[in-house]
């Protein structure tokens, strides 16, 4: 019996339609950010929706320059008590990592079957990657 082959992006969409669990709470997220910083490594992709997909990954240095600045993007951005804009496959130990918008949340908090991309303001994301 031979193995069926899956296209990388189909493979890419199945874990983006996965389930995830919110950094519902700041701490939640520091937490999240300090899992991801103990275990950053060579092997991570950063994507903004709009903009060409990387063909190779990013280095652990600027894994953790991204966090470092997408952390304080967010809690300026996202003016509230609560976070619950960014998401991880395995908060333990997370492979996959969505970061919405803050100002364009539209269902991304309940279900939907076509949930919508993890932001796509090209002026939020513009300041991390431009």
């Amino acid at each position: 019996m031979s193995e069926v082959q899956i296209p990388e992006n189909q493979q890419y969409i199945e874990a983006f339609r996965g389930s995830f669990t919110s950094a519902l709470r700041w701490h939640n997220l520091d937490d999240l950010w300090d899992t991801l910083k103990n275990q950053a490594d060579d092997g991570w992709y950063l994507y903004a929706v709009g903009e060409t997909p990387p063909e190779t990954p990013v280095n652990r240095e600027q894994l953790l320059k991204f966090i470092d600045e997408i952390d304080v993007l967010l809690r300026e951005e996202h003016d509230e008590d609560y976070c619950g804009i960014v998401y991880s496959d395995h908060p333990p130990e997370p492979s996959f990592i969505k970061i919405y918008d803050p100002n364009n949340l539209g269902v991304s908090c309940g279900y939907s079957d076509n949930p919508p991309l993890p932001g796509n303001r090209k002026r939020w994301w513009q300041k991390l990657f431009g």
